[in-house]
């Protein structure tokens, strides 16, 4: 038959079939290619967040005051934090530099609630509650600190973070109410003394125990108990000052 004879319809199959096949390939020439030529998947690790068991508290409401007169013009912090998940709270007073030569104290009162109380001992609670001061030579004193709080179990120990220390770390813990003290008074050079201590303490006073009476009833009772720093004399001054309290800031 003649070429001209053909019509363009009869061309049409053949043309679409050739179309189809030459793009089909095309695809599959992009999929080995792509495949072939991909760089590895990248994987990044996941970190953990950590979530703290407490909560800090924004404008805190004071509970406790520690005013000590020799000391006036260091900063000071009070801090409040809760438990997450339980009812505990903290009451968190500091006072001085924390990474200084000049002494330094820090007192946590902390009433638990319903979460788990870790029960060990003074040495490792002081190891927990002070890791950000990392301290080493831990060393329990085996004879308890008197105080107007009571007893303290006191624990020697020194900084090996930021500027080198001779801490007295303190805990106190009581059964009705459940309340701890916990803490440490901190200077650099010469230890610091255990009456130092307890007079530092003796100006830790209850501003407001809210619906707990028996945290009142605590502190009112650590009020009759209180030495005056050694001196037992309440008509003479509210503790008067005592020189060695805080003698590397009167040096400086």
């Amino acid at each position: 038959m003649h070429p001209a004879l053909y019509s363009w319809r009869d061309e049409l199959p053949a043309r679409f079939v050739r179309a189809l096949a030459y793009v089909g390939g095309l695809a599959a020439l992009s999929i080995l290619a792509a495949d072939f030529f991909q760089s590895p998947p990248v994987t990044n690790a996941i970190t953990p967040v950590h979530h703290s068991d407490w909560i800090e508290i924004e404008r805190p409401f004071p509970a406790f005051d520690l005013s000590i007169p020799e000391a006036a013009g260091q900063p000071s912090t009070y801090a409040i934090r809760r438990h997450a998940e339980g009812t505990g709270r903290k009451d968190i007073l500091t006072l001085g530099e924390p990474d200084a030569a000049t002494p330094f104290l820090q007192v946590e009162i902390y009433r638990p609630g319903s979460e788990a109380v870790n029960s060990a001992g003074a040495a490792a609670e002081i190891a927990g509650n002070a890791a950000g001061l990392r301290p080493v030579a831990l060393t329990p004193d085996h004879e308890p600190l008197p105080s107007k709080f009571g007893p303290l179990a006191i624990v020697n120990f020194q900084t090996s973070a930021g500027t080198p220390r001779h801490c007295l770390g303190f805990v106190r813990a009581y059964d009705d109410p459940q309340l701890r003290l916990v803490g440490w008074f901190c200077q650099g050079g010469d230890f610091v003394p255990r009456g130092t201590l307890a007079c530092a303490l003796d100006r830790l006073t209850l501003l407001a125990a809210g619906s707990e009476p028996k945290i009142g009833a605590l502190f009112a009772q650590a009020e009759l108990n209180r030495s005056y720093c050694g001196q037992r004399e309440p008509l003479l001054a509210a503790t008067p000052k005592h020189r060695a309290l805080w003698k590397a800031t009167e040096a400086r």
